[in-house]
């Protein structure tokens, strides 16, 4: 076309609104229905086709006339496009392209650099660009990519990385034309699991031909640990099996022996035999955890001359061994609402194993044979004496062990408090038998309580509302609620207790606390202990010097507040009682239970002081102790203002590791981590076409495969066309003829009718 116009199109002219051409459109086709309908009677097929015909050809004048139509002649151009190569740059490029063979990068490298010339020549429709890729998206230089690059990324993301072209996050843009790919396929991460429904819809709505050239065919051979499969946690004492998936490729007959070792001691073997075309196993590995604690296992089978890969043949993974159920002991004087609220909780959580008496003769219940009174008789000496240190924690609800006759109990106080002593915990719950109405402050256990008893004193009535101290906010068996206000509003908005039993606070430097006091109960000029707790040696104890801890559930679910806080107070008293790990006043957590070959592993150590306030400023120190017992790193830091510390050490090697972690006064605490002996680039040595032809296929994109292929046809997406110049309109409604036809048509339909006699 002259003037540089290369492209036309029809347009219309007209300066009427839409809805003006709609209501002319709309009287045109009326104007044929009314002539169709007024035709119906004429019997000669002919005369109604002539004139219908002439009245459908001057609608259609008439409508042409209207719109004025033109043909407009445009200057445009179609927009440059880019197209990109992108280079597989992950570890697993470095496994041979076949068995004994060169490395898939070089493969990758000989390739581009063959064809290069040919990949150049798409410059003159489009612009190349080069780039590698792992998890992430670099731009390469044309002439390195052709020498190879060897591989060095940790994990491979080829759905991320088309994103990343595709939607301009390289800095580009302008609209992908397509890509080439070259690669071994074999994807760690949204591909992990092959091209799926939501893959292959992620891919198509990429909007490119995905051109792809498959490096590398058979599987090396490799001998390694694919999966382990066990739960995070483990009871003491009870069998643990752990699902081990060995995978082996370029095997035949061999015999395979699994060892799985915790911190470097073989706790359970197996041995399998490999058959040849089968290429993954399940063996089942089981033993016992003899001890609590947080532990590195290892599973690890033997390496092979000839193995891809060594790294491999060995997984670490992390176990927390905790007791199976926390054993309590409960004794209570006689029946109430407190201990049936509390044996009710303690009963329904599976985490405890409840054994529970109530005392049913007293002194002046004379009436005659014990077996007549009760159901079996307390077995004092069997409790008290060998079975007491199979407890973990003992509880007294409103027991006193003076009036009861022939049970002997006074003489097996002292075996108490040496049980709590050597790491034992006791609590005592109040009532009109218990602390000073129990003659208790006389007693071997006035020396590991956490209050004073007062002989003799009764128990002061009315309604108390329970208010908390400074110990009591920051402590974990008072802790209702996440926050000091929130936890504060949670104890104010409880429902008040009737009862206190009269006990005095101990002094400072005992090692004990008190939590919760009755201002309305004043003994010696100061608020009674409501809730009191001690450290008593290796042991704890606890006092709650009330019966009426079961308003705090009962009436407050009838309030409509629900019995949450009862039951965590409960909850929150025997997980520290029996120390918890998680209430520790020293505590160490790693980031993540495992992390990848020379990765720093990140540890977190919190610090609180014995009253369980933020240790602000503390020094702290973590190591890391390899299977030998050899501190290999170690790092300090300061505790913030959270008493939270963080430490970041970078342990030697692959392996199991513990962490001991050490505080003020010479706490401890220990945890577990795990590096991997290999990444997911090496955990597997199989390069995956299938998943590269899967893709080409899914997105219309040419493929294929190395050793062996060639170069394909490239698809690319077609250009853009946009207007870039002028435009200019010729108006083709504009010619006398077009007039002169409608009036001949009209006039021609006139004149016929008037023939045949319609008008």
């Amino acid at each position: 076309m002259d003037g540089g116009y290369n492209a036309w199109r029809l347009t219309a002219l007209t300066p009427l609104p839409a809805w003006a051409i709609a209501l002319a459109a709309l009287a045109a086709a009326g104007a044929v229905l009314l002539a169709l309908r007024g035709l119906r009677s004429e019997p000669r097929r002919a005369r109604r086709a002539a004139l219908l015909a002439l009245r459908a050809l001057a609608a259609v004048l008439a409508l042409f006339l209207l719109l004025e139509p033109a043909v407009e002649l445009l200057q445009t151009a179609r927009v440059r496009n880019r197209f990109a190569v992108l280079v597989d740059a992950s570890r697993s490029m470095n496994f041979p392209v076949e068995r004994d063979g060169e490395p898939r990068a070089a493969a990758a490298g000989a390739f581009l650099a063959g064809h290069r010339a040919d990949l150049e020549r798409l410059s003159d429709r489009v612009d190349l660009e080069w780039y590698t890729f792992g998890a992430d998206v670099a731009p390469v230089d044309p002439a390195e990519a052709s020498r190879g690059i060897p591989g060095r990324a940790g994990r491979t993301d080829l759905l991320g990385a088309l994103d990343a072209i595709a939607s301009g996050q390289s800095g580009s843009t302008r609209r992908l034309a397509g890509v080439l790919v070259v690669s071994d396929g074999a994807d760690n991460a949204a591909l992990s699991d092959g091209v799926g429904p939501e893959a292959r819809a992620k891919a198509r709505a990429l909007g490119i031909p995905v051109n792809a050239i498959a490096v590398g065919r058979g599987a090396p051979k490799d001998l390694a640990v694919e999966r382990v499969a066990v739960d995070e946690f483990a009871f003491v004492r009870n069998t643990v099996t752990v699902d081990v998936t060995l995978r082996a490729r370029g095997f035949s007959d061999e015999e395979v022996r699994l060892v799985l070792r915790r911190e470097g001691a073989v706790v359970a073997s197996a041995t399998v035999r490999l058959e040849r075309g089968r290429d993954r196993y399940t063996v089942p590995l089981s033993f016992a955890p003899d001890e609590t604690g947080t532990f590195v296992f290892t599973v690890a089978a033997p390496v092979f001359p000839g193995e891809a890969v060594v790294e491999n043949n060995a997984r670490s993974f992390v176990l927390r061994v905790i007791r199976d159920r926390v054993r309590v002991l409960l004794v209570a004087g006689r029946p109430s609402w407190d201990v049936r609220f509390l044996r009710g909780l303690l009963k329904q959580d599976p985490n405890v194993d409840l054994v529970s008496f109530f005392i049913l003769r007293s002194n002046a219940d004379d009436a005659g044979p014990q077996q007549d009174l009760s159901l079996i008789p307390f077995p004092v000496a069997e409790i008290f004496g060998e079975q007491l240190r199979t407890f973990d924690a003992v509880v007294f609800v409103n027991f006193a062990y003076a009036p009861y006759r022939g049970l002997e109990i006074e003489r097996f106080l002292p075996a108490l408090r040496e049980y709590v002593r050597g790491g034992g915990a006791l609590a005592m719950v109040g009532g009109e038998q218990s602390f000073g109405d129990g003659r208790y402050g006389e007693t071997a256990l006035a020396d590991v309580l956490p209050v004073a008893p007062i002989d003799g004193s009764s128990m002061a009535e009315g309604e108390v509302a329970p208010r908390l101290t400074a110990e009591g906010k920051r402590h974990p068996v008072t802790s209702l609620a996440p926050g000091d206000a929130a936890n504060e509003g949670a104890w104010r908005g409880l429902p008040p207790i009737t009862a206190v039993n009269l006990t005095r606070a101990l002094a400072a430097g005992s090692g004990a606390s008190v939590l919760l006091e009755a201002p309305a109960v004043l003994v010696e000029g100061r608020p009674a202990p409501l809730v009191a707790v001690r450290e008593v040696g290796e042991g704890r104890t606890l006092a709650v010097a009330t019966d009426a801890t079961w308003r705090w559930g009962f009436l407050a679910a009838e309030s409509g507040q629900g019995n949450r806080a009862y039951l965590r107070f409960w909850n929150q008293a025997l997980r520290w009682l029996v120390r918890d790990p998680g209430l520790a006043p020293l505590q160490v957590e790693p980031d993540a239970p495992a992390v990848e070959p020379g990765a720093p592993v990140g540890i977190a150590v919190t610090s609180r002081r014995p009253d369980f306030g933020p240790a602000a400023g503390d020094r702290v120190a973590a190591e890391l102790v390899d299977d030998d017992g050899r501190s290999v790193a170690r790092g300090e830091a300061a505790a913030g203002e959270d008493g939270v510390a963080r430490v970041a050490l970078v342990a030697p090697g692959p392996g199991a590791y513990k962490i001991v972690a050490h505080g003020p006064d010479g706490a401890t605490a220990t945890g577990a981590v795990a590096v991997r002996g290999s990444g997911p680039e090496d955990a597997d040595a199989a390069p995956r076409p299938e998943l590269l032809s899967a893709l080409s296929e899914a997105t219309g994109g040419a493929f294929s495969a190395l050793p062996g292929g060639k170069l394909p046809e490239l698809k690319l997406a077609n250009p853009e066309v946009v207007e870039i110049g002028r435009r200019k309109s010729m108006p083709v409604w504009d010619r006398w003829w077009y007039l002169a036809a409608l009036a001949s048509v009209l006039a021609g339909e006139w004149v016929l009718r008037r023939r045949w006699g319609y008008w």
